[in-house]
């Protein structure tokens, strides 16, 4: 499976910015979606998960409320949308697949199966 995100950008605090995740085939929808970042000089991050029917999701705690993870099986894409941005929320942005839908905790990058190049989101104060 080959992903693309796209939808970056720049933003102001507290606005709101759409990503998209294109995959490359049907075969997508047998597989979590998931979302990671990673900030200047720091590792990549979990962000947020769902499942291949997308019913449940998970968040990291930095964005829980604000951000919203969703995908449609049909167009095979899965988006984040998010909210009440904040400088912190700066960073390259990548979409993922994973065998498991991991809840409960964050998933690690070994646990993902497949990545998508990154989309800069920038927020500024």
């Amino acid at each position: 499976v080959q992903l693309q995100a796209s939808g970056g950008g720049s933003v102001q605090t507290g606005g709101s910015m759409r990503l998209s995740c294109a995959a490359s085939d049907r075969t997508f929808s047998i597989y979590a979606g998931d979302w990671f970042r990673q900030a200047p000089g720091k590792e990549r991050e979990f962000v947020a998960a769902i499942n291949w029917s997308g019913d449940k999701t998970y968040y990291a705690d930095s964005v829980k409320g604000r951000f919203t993870i969703s995908r449609d099986n049909a167009k095979n894409t899965e988006d984040l949308q998010m909210n009440s941005l904040k400088p912190e929320d700066t960073a390259v942005y990548y979409c993922a697949a994973a065998r498991t839908y991991y809840s409960g905790y964050d998933p690690r990058e070994r646990d993902m199966s497949y990545w998508g190049k990154g989309t800069l989101v920038t927020v500024s104060s």
